[in-house]
């Protein structure tokens, strides 16, 4: 029988709708980071750099790209006979079909793939964090407490402490009380939605509640385990952990990789972010360019000046343009003479000349203001802009457009551009 100590389960079959056009054609775990990486690395990552060679990848939405991108696992080196990387889609069942409607319902759907590997601990993971963490010490934590429940935790302000799961622990940092998202946390130690449990643990959770629609870690199972007395203790984080859930946050974290002391650092040696890379050639940096304080990926050419921005790879930018604070996936073509202001922009985009982003007033966006603010242009994937176009902040573009969907030349602050069959 195959034996291995402990295994992971990735959920990456979120939606991410609060990315509005960016995943709008693309699962949240697979969309771009930093210039080179895609979000799922950095777990992935995670798990190879602890010395966990069995992970379980759990798709639902929009799965193509991220399917594509894991491919074997080659390059985390999970290309394993006996483990490695295996996607895990829902299927249908000879009983019943159904989708993954729950965190803990899609890991109890694949209790066959766990059981398959004889494991003494499950390590429960999201597909859509950027962090550095050597699980391994967290196991170590887990044993040492001979704990059935070990959630990561991390301090966050209280103020903000409504938005997460809460725990409250003791002295010997055993989890007392779980609050789910309360209006009145009782502590500012937030879950992050990693988990290790002993496997019988559980097996016996998700078998007792695999009828609860919709079953959940944060609402189900870690209030199931504790009204049984069961051994749950917190694993105080402190490092970097930035949830990218929104395009706010999403843009906050990409700028952190350029400040000067960065805060999160993709360059240390020890511990190193994996990643699917295309075979292209370098970059290309003109005589009159000017960049500043940037990431450029490889197979750029850039003719303009770039300030403060991540740049992926295949990237062009013309001559005379101006491009500051924004993230510009892989193989977008920027014209010349444009300005580009606090913009995210998807991957194979075309963006004709003269054209400029982010002027106007800070204005709500009507469609979607929760999504679009922030002050960003956001642009989805495969979209064309038309040259001699003004757009505002908190506006949203997806699609192939033209002169005649802007009217006097201009997308106003707050608007939204969605064209037929494209999604907001």
């Amino acid at each position: 029988m195959i034996k291995k100590e402990m295994i992971a389960m990735l959920l990456a079959g979120g939606q991410g709708s609060r990315l509005g056009v960016l995943t709008a054609k693309v699962a949240k775990p697979a969309v771009a980071f930093g210039g080179k990486y895609r979000i799922i690395d950095f777990p992935l990552s995670n798990c190879i750099n602890s010395g966990i060679d069995t992970v379980g990848v759990l798709t639902q939405y929009q799965p193509l790209r991220l399917n594509t991108h894991i491919g074997i696992g080659i390059p985390w080196d999970l290309d394993r006979n006996i483990g490695g990387v295996t996607i895990l889609p829902p299927y249908e069942k000879s009983n019943s079909s159904e989708w993954y409607t729950g965190t803990a319902n899609a890991i109890y759907q694949n209790l066959d793939y766990m059981e398959t590997f004889n494991p003494d601990y499950v390590l429960i993971l999201s597909g859509d964090h950027i962090y550095k963490m050597d699980y391994e010490v967290m196991l170590d934590y887990h044993k040492e407490n001979n704990a059935d429940v070990t959630i990561a935790a991390m301090p966050v302000p209280i103020e903000e402490a409504g938005r997460f799961g809460i725990v409250i622990t003791d002295e010997d940092g055993r989890i007392t009380e779980f609050q789910e998202k309360p209006p009145q946390p009782k502590s500012n130690l937030a879950s992050m939605g990693i988990y290790i449990f002993s496997w019988p643990a559980l097996k016996e959770a998700l078998v007792a509640l695999k009828d609860e629609p919709g079953c959940d870690f944060g609402k189900h199972i870690i209030p199931y385990c504790h009204e049984k007395n069961e051994r749950l203790f917190a694993y105080e984080y402190n490092g970097y952990w930035k949830d990218v859930g929104t395009l706010g946050s999403y843009w906050e974290a990409n700028m952190e990789l350029i400040d000067i002391i960065p805060e999160f650092n993709l360059y240390e040696e020890f511990w190193k972010i994996y990643t699917n890379s295309d075979i292209i050639p370098p970059q290309y940096i003109s005589g009159q360019s000017v960049i500043e304080r940037s990431i450029i990926g490889d197979g750029s050419e850039v003719y303009g000046e770039v300030h403060n921005c991540v740049i992926g790879s295949g990237v062009t930018i013309g001559e005379g343009t101006v491009v500051r604070d924004s993230i510009i996936m892989k193989d977008v073509s920027i014209g010349k003479g444009c300005v580009i202001d606090k913009s995210i922009i998807a991957e194979n985009c075309e963006i004709g000349d003269n054209v400029t982003f982010g002027i106007g007033s800070d204005v709500p966006n009507k469609l979607k203001p929760a999504v679009y603010s922030f002050g960003l242009v956001t642009v989805g994937e495969n979209s064309v802009i038309p040259g001699q176009v003004q757009i505002g902040k908190n506006t949203a573009i997806s699609g192939v457009t033209s002169k005649e969907d802007y009217p006097n030349g201009v997308l106003e602050s707050g608007e939204t551009l969605i064209k037929a069959g494209e999604r907001a």
